[in-house]
């Protein structure tokens, strides 16, 4: 701990200086923190407008908030530091097959009680079947089939109850008119017949005051609208986009020196233009980097990041190991299965023959990183990895529009996207184009 001391008329002062105590006790994990809120690597100068536009749609309190943007690119984040973690009630669409299994994820987090039994004894016969309702903190419908009281008495009597419960009425007098907003993150991954029953009871409960956010990937920003179309009007729709280099670079400029890391500007190049965009993606070079440089908190002395070729090498090598696609770009690199003739091989230069899934798998992983190709850069690098004559270009776009089929069917996600119309080749998620460039896979 540093102190600076001072004399202001016959006493003493001492400010302690808390800032440099707290950098000593930061670890990198804590500085740079992919997957988690990052506390000392926020960014959010590109945000401001989005924020305004998020916090005031709130303040309006009718509208059910959309937004969209690619995997990884800071959807979850932003909420969260916009908002407060301590106001969200945060769920996600995963492992929603009806809609009584996402309101009962809300109820959870809120601790709400659901379902209540009891026993007791006694001495007298007999037997009495009917309906019944349970009052007092949970609320259930009434007349609904499965609501039923049962008891048998002998000698000892056991009580037990079963209910179905009105989770509609219950999210509304749970949340209706509080602080709290009910944050449904990817809102794509419940069912689309499901969606549309969530959807209709959504604008029922935003009409009697609960606050909604649903975020979803690009492709899927409307499914909320097209499972209840009456929400039109009635959204608000806030888009993000994959983050540009010199954003990305901000993260680290913010988290090396909290390490005591002095950095090139050419080193941090690298790193930002090999997280294609996405901020969690940076924040594990940037840990990762870190690592490598042997610091794995506060350095009492200085340490450097240079643009090496060899050290940063190991950094997305180290990196690469937090994402697995091989058994995906497996199947890509196989094609579809063969009719008739077999396909034409090809020699590259880079010492081994392939067709032109395998050459079209290799040429998505070259310099420099892209996530978008359009068909003549892409014919470009195909043709030129080959010795001899490559592939004709007929034969690059079906291997296209296959192969985006392939992997996604393979994932059970749109993370690549085949656009016929414009001849576009769209890669959707960021660490999909990591592990295809910095996994051993392409050259195997």
């Amino acid at each position: 701990m540093a102190l600076l001391m001072w004399w202001n008329g016959p006493y003493p002062s001492v400010i302690t200086l808390t800032i440099s105590m707290d950098m000593n006790m930061l670890k990198s994990s804590q500085v740079f923190t992919p997957g988690a809120f990052p506390v000392h690597t926020f960014v959010d100068d590109h945000l401001i407008e989005k924020k305004e536009q998020l916090l005031d749609t709130l303040d309006m309190g009718s509208m059910l908030i959309s937004i969209s943007g690619p995997s990884k690119s800071g959807k979850t984040v932003f909420v969260e530091q916009c908002l407060g973690r301590e106001s969200l009630v945060q769920v996600t669409g995963a492992g929603v097959a009806k809609p009584e299994d996402l309101w009962l994820k809300v109820f959870d987090i809120l601790g709400t009680p659901i379902l209540e039994s009891n026993s007791t004894t006694s001495s007298s016969g007999g037997k009495v079947a009917g309906s019944g309702q349970l009052e007092g903190n949970a609320i259930f419908a009434k007349g609904k089939a499965g609501v039923t009281v049962e008891s048998s008495r002998s000698d000892s009597e056991t009580t037990s109850s079963s209910f179905s419960v009105d989770c509609l009425q219950l999210l509304i007098r749970e949340l209706a008119g509080t602080d709290f907003i009910v944050f449904i993150d990817d809102f794509h991954y419940i069912p689309k017949s499901t969606q549309s029953e969530i959807a209709k009871q959504i604008k029922e409960a935003i009409r009697q005051g609960v606050r909604f956010i649903c975020a979803s990937v690009p492709y899927h920003s409307d499914d909320v609208i097209r499972g209840n179309p009456d929400l039109r009007g009635r959204v608000f729709s806030i888009d993000f986009e994959y983050w540009g280099n010199e954003i990305l670079k901000k993260i680290a400029y913010k988290g090396f020196p909290r390490l005591n890391i002095s950095y090139r500007n050419t080193a941090i190049d690298v790193l930002s233009s090999e997280a294609a965009g996405s901020p969690q993606l940076m924040q594990y070079l940037c840990l990762n980097a870190c690592y490598e440089l042997g610091v794995r908190a506060y350095s009492d002395g200085l340490i450097e990041l240079i643009n090496d070729k060899e050290m940063l090498r190991k950094v997305c090598r180290r990196t690469v190991l937090s994402t697995d696609y091989g058994s995906i770009v497996e199947k890509m690199k196989e094609g579809p299965k063969t009719r008739g003739s077999d396909r034409l091989i090809h020699q590259t230069k880079y010492g081994w023959d392939g067709d032109v899934y395998r050459l079209l798998v290799k040429a998505l992983s070259l310099d420099p990183p892209t996530l978008t190709f359009r068909y003549t850069p892409l014919n470009e690098r195909i043709v030129g990895m080959c010795k001899t004559a490559g592939p004709s270009g007929s034969s690059i776009i079906g291997a296209c529009e296959h192969s985006a089929r392939i992997v996604n069917d393979a994932a059970l996600d749109r993370i690549v996207e085949w656009d016929g119309e414009n001849d576009v080749f769209d890669i959707r998620d960021p660490y999909f184009l990591f592990f295809l460039r910095w996994s051993d896979i392409t050259d195997n």
